[in-house]
């Protein structure tokens, strides 16, 4: 009788065993694959972005996902995210999901803050309302916010500019930025750029043409609009510009009128429009511009700084319409380039 109760209790804690193992199996392969198995259902896509918004809680995380049907499985992505402390540790930024990732995967990435970088080009932009225009579109910061940082002296004046001569700050090129970078952090990284183009070298240049590293680019953004491409060209302009200053003359660039008026579709100054009253309209005031008239590339800046020693005084847009020009030491050879011009204007209907 005794070896028989024996007996039964073996087959009792033998199945009690087996019942524990194959409940930790099931256990273990339901924890696997919560956390292991694929839970991001993107369709034919690769890959999807999404923004988590600065300030963002985890329910909100959740939203987003669950609004842009990314979830298969929300409840073991909550599970997961508890029991990886990731409710505490939300970052907010542009993030690129990939198809088919599983809970680990992705928590990984969004609480280690790993964004997709965006990109934000200047080249081509004239005003401060285009930027912002374009930053806005790119980062997190609303266009409000800028507008407001842009004509706000007091905030300007931190990094050593008001809001007439702010545009000289900004150097163009392709710039890589997180989506979630705040006003302040893009004007930082900015004023980082400007310190980086302004060497001590290129002071020592400005320096030895008595022009502060504003007025450079003033005078850079003028040879910039006159000759867009050609950096060669670019430094016997600035000679020629130079050579004006020196002498006491107006400047007389068609590109600050244009500025001037605000209309970037004109093609030929008119007489009228060259009597535009601004301070920008150097065909009425001697010397610089208040601030540049557009945002300038190094290239143009290093041509001012280069500037080729010549003795013009007058050029006018070739006769080709190439977009190059010529240039004259007397008024009466400029006077021989200008009616060249006007005529081949002319036979264009360009009015």
């Amino acid at each position: 009788m005794a070896k028989g109760k024996s007996s039964f209790f073996r087959k009792v804690v033998i199945s009690i065993i087996v019942a524990v193992a194959l409940i930790g199996g099931v256990g273990g392969y339901l924890a696997y694959k919560t956390i292991y198995q694929s839970n991001v259902n993107l369709g034919d896509k690769k890959s999807q972005i999404i923004y988590i918004p600065t300030g963002s809680s985890f329910e909100d995380v959740v939203r987003i996902l669950s609004e842009s049907n990314i979830l298969e499985n929300r409840s073991t992505f909550e599970w997961l995210s508890e029991k990886k402390n990731y409710k505490n540790a939300i970052k907010p930024g542009k993030y690129r999901i990939l198809a088919k990732m599983n809970n680990n995967a992705l928590i990984n990435l969004l609480r280690a803050g790993i964004q997709e970088p965006v990109e934000i080009n200047f080249n081509g932009l004239k005003t401060t309302d285009q930027l912002i225009s374009r930053v806005s579109k790119r980062i997190e910061a609303d266009s409000l916010d800028l507008y407001y940082a842009f004509n706000d002296n007091g905030f300007l004046s931190k990094y050593g500019f008001d809001v007439r001569t702010i545009q000289a700050l900004f150097i163009p090129n392709t710039y890589e930025f997180y989506w979630n970078t705040s006003v302040e952090q893009f004007f930082d990284r900015m004023a980082e750029e400007y310190k980086k183009y302004w060497t001590a070298e290129r002071k020592k240049k400005a320096a030895e043409m008595n022009f502060s590293q504003t007025e450079v680019a003033v005078l850079a953004s003028i040879v910039q609009a006159e000759q867009c491409c050609d950096q060669e060209e670019q430094k016997v302009i600035a000679g020629l510009y130079l050579n004006r200053l020196e002498k006491d003359m107006l400047l007389q660039s068609d590109p600050t009128v244009i500025f001037a008026i605000g209309d970037f579709s004109i093609q030929r100054v008119s007489f009228e429009q060259l009597r535009y009253n601004s301070p920008f309209n150097t065909y009425l005031h001697k010397g610089l511009p208040p601030a540049p008239i557009g945002f300038v590339q190094t290239g143009a800046m290093d041509a001012v700084l280069d500037h080729d020693k010549n003795e013009y005084i007058y050029m006018c847009a070739k006769e080709d319409l190439s977009g190059k020009h010529n240039f004259a030491k007397t008024y009466e050879q400029h006077q021989v380039y200008a009616k060249l011009y006007r005529e081949a204007l002319n036979a264009r209907n360009i009015h």
